[in-house]
């Protein structure tokens, strides 16, 4: 198998209404994925025309992800990346599972099967991107895909849960994933687990959305899958 080669950070240009957001949202894919990495401290400028924006919008998304805790400043240097531990991030996919799997589980359940349909272009974005090696992409419709799916279940407080929980997390392995053009498979799961809502199969869900979210802290985190 031809190992797919990993773009960098892509370029946006233009301003539309939701520009800044778009620089913000790009950042911290860029961040989850790893492709801006622990430990290392980033200038505006420097960025800047990787994204192909000015130094502004840059350092005013920089400074939303310090809120969230992803970077800090520097003072007369840049943003540096937050660092965190594996107990973090192990506790992070911990209290994901206790809320994601049962609420998915029960989608199989009540989700009107017109909504879960609709989620299907999502979930092949995912397999798209992953397939491109476009770790930033893959992470935002990977984002887009459970939260969508989560909003199903009519708890508007569990989304913001998990969406900061997921915005927490970090997938270093994708990167070695998609140089062994492993990605795609991985990301076929959300068309599995679209499958087995639709088949209101509960324990078919319970089994594939076990199995997708251990990849946060086996597959996805260059760990091994025995961990």
């Amino acid at each position: 198998m031809t190992p797919k080669k990993r773009p960098a950070v892509p370029a946006l240009g233009g301003r539309s209404p939701n520009y800044r957001e778009r620089v913000v949202d790009v950042l911290r894919a860029a961040l989850i994925s790893g492709e801006l990495r622990p430990g290392q401290v980033y200038s505006a400028p420097a960025l800047a025309p990787r994204l192909g924006v000015s130094a502004t919008p840059v350092r005013e998304a920089m400074l939303e992800l310090v809120k969230e805790g992803m970077v800090e400043i520097v003072p007369n240097k840049g943003f540096r990346v937050s660092v965190l531990s594996e107990q973090q991030l192990d506790e992070y996919t911990h209290i994901r599972s206790l809320i994601e799997i049962p609420t998915t589980v029960g989608l199989a359940a009540t989700a009107d099967p017109a909504d879960l349909k609709a989620l299907r272009a999502t979930a092949m974005e995912c397999v798209t991107s992953a397939g491109k090696g476009d770790l930033i992409a893959y992470v935002e419709a990977d984002l887009n895909f459970h939260l969508g799916l989560l909003a199903l279940a009519g708890n508007e407080h569990l989304v913001e849960v998990v969406r900061d929980l997921r915005r927490r997390s970090r997938l270093y392995g994708l990167t070695a994933l998609v140089e062994s053009g492993r990605l795609e498979a991985s990301a076929r799961e959300h068309l599995e687990l679209l499958d087995a809502l639709l088949a209101r199969d509960a324990e078919k869900t319970r089994e594939v959305m076990t199995r997708h979210l251990g990849h946060v802290r086996g597959l996805w985190a260059a760990r091994g899958e025995d961990h």
